[in-house]
């Protein structure tokens, strides 16, 4: 039994095994088999992330919060896409002289960008990106690429070694009424936590804006429900999950 895998904290909500499954089922695929797995920082220390491999006879994983960036010092190489990045959301695993070799990939930014473009109109020019961590950097890795003017938003810009690139929330405000792409890269919002949003200025959006949550669970955030109820349009991350699994199973050569 060939396994694959997701590590996280937490992953219980999470529809990659479902995804998984269902991708088996439509290519006649048997023996495989696909985990969430609820994991520790401790335990994706090298020789323990590399044991947990060998005892689980992991094939391939993905990474989602809060390890994207943490994982990074585990491995053993990363796609110059991934290194661009400063994140990992995807795992291949070989074995080489019976020793674990892991290469960590990035997804996300690719996934992010192929979801995100059929979606932009030609006012879609400036971004805010709410959040600075591994999705965070891995949709302005995307943006960069479609030539999207952005600013990431923190509520501590002045603790961030991204200097010139963070805002704080208040000048997010301000500047939202030209940087009409707004993207919650954060966990707020996520099940079961589903009254809180990343964006407490719903009142500022109107019909020009494109709100982009990477949260698909619920399939409507607050964030998108407000910015819908304001006219703005918008999109959860059901697609964006989908296309990064697609390039997960391809990566791995699931068959």
């Amino acid at each position: 039994m060939k396994h694959y895998a997701l590590i996280g904290h937490p992953v219980a909500h999470s529809l990659s095994a479902t995804l998984f499954d269902d991708y088996c089922r439509e290519h006649g695929i048997t023996g495989s088999r696909y985990l969430l797995c609820d994991m520790q920082e401790e335990q994706l220390r090298p020789a323990a992330l590399r044991q947990w491999v060998t005892d689980n006879e992991i094939y391939g994983f993905n990474v989602t919060v809060p390890y994207k960036r943490t994982i990074i010092a585990s491995l053993d190489y990363l796609t110059p896409a991934a290194e661009t990045v400063g994140a990992v959301n995807c795992i291949a695993v070989s074995r080489q002289g019976g020793r674990v070799v892991l290469t960590g990939h990035n997804t996300d930014a690719a996934a992010f960008e192929q979801t995100l473009r059929p979606l932009l109109l030609p006012h879609h020019r400036a971004a805010i990106i709410l959040g600075t961590g591994g999705a965070a950097h891995a949709v302005a890795y995307a943006l960069r690429t479609l030539g999207i003017d952005y600013r990431y938003v923190s509520r501590r810009p002045e603790l961030s070694p991204l200097a010139g690139s963070v805002i704080g929330y208040g000048e997010a405000a301000e500047q939202c009424g030209y940087r009409l792409l707004i993207v919650n890269a954060t966990p707020v919002g996520m099940a079961p936590a589903v009254e809180a949003t990343p964006w407490p200025y719903a009142y500022l959006l109107d019909e020009r804006h494109l709100c982009y949550d990477l949260i698909y669970a619920p399939a409507e955030s607050r964030f998108l429900c407000e910015a819908r109820q304001r006219g703005a349009a918008t999109c959860n991350g059901l697609a964006m999950l989908h296309r990064q699994a697609l390039l997960s199973y391809t990566l791995w050569d699931v068959k």
